[in-house]
């Protein structure tokens, strides 16, 4: 009678574990080699997203609000001891409108650390930068000429429209709620502001006009919904600061305060509002 055959030798195991790993796990990029991404995919329009919330909180000024229209090109490089980093070419869209906005190249590298994304960005403009200038003014004067403070609930409402009178209101927590959503992304979660839930402004004696905002962040993909309360003021032409405190509608206080003033120039669910 043929004897049981003989275990297989360790190397053999070995080589055969090594074999399955690989065809299991996904290959990791090199240090310092870049690695092609899938355009569509969620991580390349995470980072383009990331990339627009810098540039339009930077930007401070709700006329010149892009949202993003489509990614075209993404590669990630595996920077060591730093972290992931996204090099982008994508398209932008009027925030409003939906009209083109020129196209963005930008490079976006999520820390190891906890820090925000480090956001590199380029467009190339498409709208007026005096008509830009001049839609910011009309508005500040709007504002800035109020007797009664402007106050609002549910912007939009839950048919997705918004009150005219209230646009620029809208406008304005999206340019500050733009912060809070770069500040907060990491490369695994990502933020739509969904909802205005209340808003009141401050009237000043000096010349930048102050409003009390909570917004609504939907989080991806988790699904979750963040309520997060704002305190913006806002001059054009100088940096707008956001401080900030977030609180997840399931476990309470989530985050502390943050404050931060940006110079000089979203997406789908942000976009969804009726104007």
């Amino acid at each position: 009678m043929q004897g049981l055959s003989a275990a297989p030798p360790a190397a053999f195991l070995l080589l055969l574990l090594l074999r399955l790993s690989a065809l299991l796990l996904p290959a990791a990029a090199a240090p310092g080699a870049e690695r092609e991404l899938n355009p569509s995919s969620r991580l390349a329009a995470g980072a383009a997203r990331v990339a627009l919330q810098y540039l339009n909180y930077q930007a401070a000024s709700p006329a010149a609000l892009r949202a993003l229209g489509q990614v075209r090109k993404a590669t990630v490089k595996n920077i060591p001891d730093s972290g992931h980093k996204y090099y982008l070419q994508f398209t932008t869209e009027d925030y409003k409108s939906g009209e083109n906005a020129g196209s963005c190249l930008a490079t976006v590298l999520y820390p190891k650390t906890m820090s925000p994304p480090v956001v590199n960005i380029k467009c190339v403009p498409t709208k007026d930068q005096k008509q830009i200038q001049e839609e910011d003014n009309k508005l500040y004067q709007k504002f800035r000429h109020q007797t009664k403070p402007i106050t609002g609930n549910n912007i939009p409402d839950s048919y997705g429209n918004i009150e005219p009178a209230l646009e620029p209101v809208w406008a304005l927590a999206v340019a500050g709620s733009s912060y809070i959503m770069w500040e907060k992304s990491t490369e695994s979660l990502g933020y739509f502001m969904a909802q205005v839930k209340s808003v009141k402004q401050w009237i000043r004696k000096d010349d930048f006009v102050e409003f009390d905002y909570t917004v609504l962040l939907h989080e991806i993909p988790t699904q979750e919904i963040i309520s997060c309360h704002m305190r913006l003021t806002w001059l054009p032409g100088h940096p707008l600061k956001v401080k900030y405190f977030c609180a997840s509608a399931n476990q309470g206080l989530e985050d502390g305060s943050g404050m931060e003033s940006g110079s000089a120039s979203a997406i789908l669910h942000e976009r969804g509002a009726n104007f």
